[in-house]
């Protein structure tokens, strides 16, 4: 059942702080309000059906896609609309958002029901109804990245969740093995691939036993694989885990599927099975809030919309005020300046720490950001083509290959904002040459 270890190049040996590991999940009073922006995913914007003073229901389509790379947004409580208005992103970026004012009654909506498939193009629809997207990210679509027509013999399930403090995914292993399990099953039934390969690191024993206990009970060690994999950071970005657990190399530019490979976090896979058991949508997010910051660690499922401050408050509070309040883990999250800013489809963690980031100081010239870039990128000269605008260099830099994992900042001694650089460096690489 279990395959050889593997590893990556690069990358770094973050701390792993996972003190929630063995924190049972628990489920939070629904807020008096949620506020749920209208771009959760990437693609398109969806647009809003309801309208405001509308009344709505658990589970109710309150917005649909406009464009196939787009996922609908379900009303995570029942109640009224009261309205529908520009908000600011975790990232900056703004979009509308509908606002619905909690009835406390928890009214489902009548359509909701067990979805039956029977066929590839059923499943699909049914991705596509659940509104589910990838966990982290930029929140793929599931349907999407389902309906690849590439030649796929590989179904690869990223139980990785390498990021410091993060344990969301490593519960929804230990609390839901076998609606994991079955997910798979169903996706490797429906698209026709032949195996499946759970990676997940070696600092998560609760959660490979779990699931290696049911993999036996089920008698999937045909066609299920875990995978045991060392720790190292970033080792649940999409290419480093292929190479982990395949040792397949993803050309640049390159999708999964050109070598055969589709990948998906583990608990989406659950999260879609539970969706095809009861017909209720992705309206909840299983949440690691944690930090040095936080009065009560813990591991929460929340509606979608949820205000950050009301889980912080579920949490006891934030020990002193101030430091960072993070959306997402310390390597990747965005920090947020308002936490009555939601909860998304994308969140898998709020952090929270007391400290902010060292001062920079002058590059040394050691090469450690370079020769930990998983992506073998040359971060330094990145720094010094952005500097100067040099659009070309950029592009002979392959800088829209960094997926903003944070590594290279990480090992910095002088503490250079790299990923801010390499984010800006990006945009200007992305301008139209005058």
């Amino acid at each position: 059942m279990f395959a050889s270890l593997r590893n990556f190049s690069g990358g770094a040996l973050v701390p792993h702080k996972k003190r929630t590991a063995q924190v049972q999940t628990k489920t939070i009073k629904p807020p008096a309000s949620v506020l749920l922006p209208l771009q959760q995913h990437i693609g398109a914007v969806c647009k809003a059906t309801v309208k405001a003073k509308e009344l709505v229901t658990v589970g109710q389509v309150i917005a649909t896609g406009t464009g196939y790379v787009s996922a609908p947004i379900h009303a995570p409580v029942s109640g009224k609309v009261k309205s529908i208005k520009p908000t600011l992103l975790a990232n900056g970026q703004s979009c509308e958002a509908i606002l619905i004012e909690n009835d406390g009654l928890n009214t489902p909506h009548p359509a909701l029901a067990p979805v039956r498939i029977t066929s590839k193009d059923e499943l699909l629809q049914a991705a596509c109804d659940s509104g589910v997207v990838g966990i982290g990210g930029a929140g793929f679509p599931l349907h999407v990245k389902l309906a690849t027509k590439d030649a796929i013999d590989t179904l690869i399930i990223n139980g990785a969740e390498c990021e410091p403090f993060i344990t969301s995914d490593n519960r929804e292993a230990v609390e839901e093995p076998q609606r994991i399990l079955r997910g798979i099953v169903t996706l490797l039934d429906w698209l026709e691939i032949p195996r499946s390969i759970i990676g997940i690191e070696s600092n998560k024993p609760e959660a490979i036993a779990t699931l290696a206990a049911q993999i036996q009970a089920l008698e999937l060690t045909d066609r299920i694989t875990l995978q045991s994999l060392p720790p190292r950071y970033p080792q649940g970005a999409e290419k480093m885990l292929i190479f982990a657990t395949t040792k397949r190399r993803v050309p640049t530019g390159g999708l999964p599927s050109a070598v055969g490979c589709l990948v998906l976090n583990i608990s989406t896979v659950s999260v879609f099975q539970h969706y095809l058991d009861t017909g209720i949508p992705l309206i909840t997010k299983r949440i690691t809030v944690d930090g040095d910051n936080i009065s009560q660690p813990q591991n929460l499922l929340v509606p979608i919309g949820t205000p950050i401050q009301t889980i912080l408050e579920a949490c006891g509070g934030l020990k002193v005020p101030g430091g960072k309040v993070i959306l997402g883990g310390p390597m990747m999250g965005i920090a947020q300046y308002d936490t009555q800013a939601p909860v998304t489809k994308q969140t898998n963690a709020i952090t929270c720490l007391k400290t902010a980031l060292p001062a920079e100081n002058p590059c040394i010239r050691c090469g450690r950001c370079s020769r930990s870039c998983p992506m073998r990128l040359l971060p330094l000269e990145i720094e010094r083509a952005l500097k100067i605008q040099d659009q070309e260099t950029l592009t002979k830099l392959q800088v829209q290959s960094c997926m903003e994992c944070g590594t290279c900042a990480f090992v910095c001694p002088s503490g250079r904002k790299l990923v801010q650089r390499m984010k800006e460096a990006k945009q200007i690489e992305r301008r139209p040459v005058s």
